[in-house]
């Protein structure tokens, strides 16, 4: 288990455009070779905007993208069509395939927050696809086959007992509150890299959320 705490993520979008992100893998001006992915895992950036500000459109290829908003209202436009807001507890997929352009956006009066998770998929092309999930229950899971993963959310009360997949990969990052995950203790925006996790589990410490990723293929 490899732990990577909130302050170690690499800072970065434009502060004076309203946008702050920290982003958990090498990204853009912030390249590292030893931390480029895990598993089919290439991004996993913790996106921030004030009132009114977004992300114009931009170009996507090759990458299945899945939003979580944490508080707040974001509103996604993409080349395809799509047009739509994302609350807390719904989960989007984007998957750029061969290619789309879209358009991410605070247009409410209030803060934004949302984990962002970028996937590689097994085989690259295809045709753009979009898809939203409102009001995701707990302990359902989510598949992105097109990356050989799992979502798995989990939101826990204090002493609640989860367990973490048994997988070749697993990716657990805590969205609020505090975990036990095994003995090492995690907080907000920490996460634990998992490898070959077997008889794994997780337990709130108080109330918390949070998601793991089950994920096939290579490192």
């Amino acid at each position: 288990m490899d732990v990577r705490r909130a302050a170690e993520r690499y800072p970065g979008g434009d502060p004076a455009a309203g946008i702050e992100s920290r982003h958990a893998f090498s990204f853009g001006p912030h390249y590292d070779p030893d931390n480029l992915r895990f598993g089919a895992m290439i991004a996993c950036n913790e996106e921030r905007l004030a009132p009114g500000a977004g992300f114009d459109e931009h170009p996507h290829s090759h990458t299945e993208i899945v939003t979580w908003v944490v508080e707040g209202e974001l509103t996604h436009r993409d080349s395809t069509g799509h047009e739509t807001r994302v609350g807390p507890g719904d989960v989007q997929r984007l998957s750029s395939a061969g290619g789309v352009r879209h358009v991410e956006r605070n247009d409410a009066d209030t803060p934004l927050t949302f984990i962002q998770t970028w996937l590689a998929p097994l085989s690259p092309g295809g045709d753009p696809a979009y898809e939203i999930v409102h009001g995701i229950a707990d302990s359902t899971p989510y598949a992105v086959p097109e990356a050989g993963a799992m979502l798995h959310v989990r939101r826990l009360r204090a002493g609640e007992r989860t367990a973490v997949p048994d997988g070749a990969f697993v990716y657990a990052h805590v969205v609020r509150g505090r975990v036990r995950l095994g003995s090492e203790e995690l907080s907000a925006g920490d996460a634990a890299r998992i490898t070959a996790a077997k008889d794994l589990e997780a337990v709130g410490l108080g109330t918390a959320e949070l998601l793991m990723w089950e994920m096939t293929g290579p490192s």
